[in-house]
């Protein structure tokens, strides 16, 4: 919606009626990633793409005729066995469409949604796409960090959805979810996609070292824009690293301390510490405890390098609060061994402190098990 919305809400200003076609699911090789949206406005103008051109054609026809009738529909286009380009994709991929009217009557909160898209705020859309009841199609949540507007339904769908959008929100990361009818946490009955929009938060690893290249593995899976940093040239490279966003040759201290200057750094910001090594810790973790509020900060290390660790640190001046603030030795106690389980425990522990998780077993709970959002 984003890409379409400039067009979208001078119609709706007007009181227009716009067809709205947005990917809400892919498999295998398709054109356009969940989200991307075509609208045909009132005047029959088409703005946007949901597959590079494909099938463009049948979405259009389809979005008028949304328009005119007012009733939602959700479509899956993929190869066809008569003729690819007419109504399929030549590429072979699956796509799922969800093609809705779009006014002030269907979505009265685009207005206050789109403010907060400009104005940088994390928001984000629950749209039900498919319903045994036709009057639920098209419904529209709004979710944000500190709730939820808007009704698809019933109170308890609203709950549900509301709770379990949270989490994506977060991540920055768009999705369909599914339940039963009335929201309960079943697997059929009722779909809802979930658009964020929010830029994704951001993992930063200093050390290119084993255990950094599976972290950014498991970072870049939960949703992070993953930045691998180290001073070593020799270590630090895209091919050691493929699945991080960047890669950055540059002392720790100085890369994180540019970050912090340029506002590229927020409280959603994961920072891990994995070098272990004096003349890289000491520096970068003083300028990244003193700096602005972070997610989480993490050190990798053996209880004696944390002992030595927090010694160098209160010398060179970082207070008992700042001191609060690190993780360190770092991670959940899963007693791992790999690289790859160590980053699983890593993972654990930011997530834990994000949603107020204690990391017990959840069978020695008895409270509920979705937490609410912890800075």
């Amino acid at each position: 919606m984003r890409d379409v919305l400039a067009a979208m809400m001078t119609g709706w200003r007007r009181g227009d009626t716009a067809g709205l076609a947005t990917v809400v699911g892919t498999f295998e090789s398709a054109p356009r990633l969940p989200g991307a949206s075509m609208l045909v406005t009132a005047e029959g103008t088409a703005a946007g793409s949901v597959s590079g051109g494909c099938v463009e054609g049948a979405v259009y026809e389809l979005a008028m005729q949304v328009r005119q009738d007012g009733t939602p529909v959700l479509v899956r286009y993929g190869i066809s066995d008569d003729d690819a380009f007419a109504v399929g994709l030549s590429c072979g991929g699956i796509i799922d469409i969800f093609v809705e009217p779009v006014s002030r009557q269907r979505f009265a909160e685009l207005d206050a949604v789109r403010q907060d898209i400009e104005d940088g705020r994390r928001v984000g859309v629950a749209t039900v796409i498919e319903h045994p009841d036709n009057s639920w199609l098209g419904r529209h949540l709004i979710v944000r960090s500190d709730g939820f507007e808007g009704d698809l339904g019933s109170g308890r769908a609203n709950q549900a959805v509301g709770d379990d959008t949270q989490g994506l929100l977060a991540a920055g990361r768009s999705g369909i979810l599914s339940y039963g009818p009335d929201g309960e946490r079943l697997d059929t009955g009722m779909r809802v996609f979930f658009a964020s929009y929010a830029p994704p938060p951001r993992m930063l690893i200093f050390g290119a070292i084993d255990f950094a290249s599976a972290l950014a593995r498991l970072g870049t899976f939960l949703g992070y824009r993953v930045t691998v940093c180290d001073a070593r040239a020799v270590f630090v490279t895209p091919a050691r690293f493929p699945d991080a966003a960047e890669v950055i040759n540059a002392w720790p201290h100085r890369y994180l301390t540019e970050q912090l200057e340029q506002d590229l750094v927020d409280e959603r910001t994961v920072i891990c510490v994995l070098t272990h090594d004096p003349k890289f810790d000491i520096p970068l973790l003083g300028v990244a405890l003193r700096g602005r509020p972070v997610a989480f900060i993490g050190a990798m290390g053996s209880r004696r390098t944390h002992d030595h660790r927090i010694a160098r640190l209160r010398e060179a001046g970082v207070d008992e609060e700042a001191l609060a603030r690190l993780h360190s030795p770092v991670g959940l106690d899963l007693g791992a061994r790999t690289p790859e389980e160590t980053a699983v425990s890593i993972a654990a522990e930011f997530i834990a402190k994000q949603w107020g998780g204690s990391g017990a077993a959840l069978r020695q709970l008895e409270e509920r098990i979705h937490h609410e959002e912890q800075h």
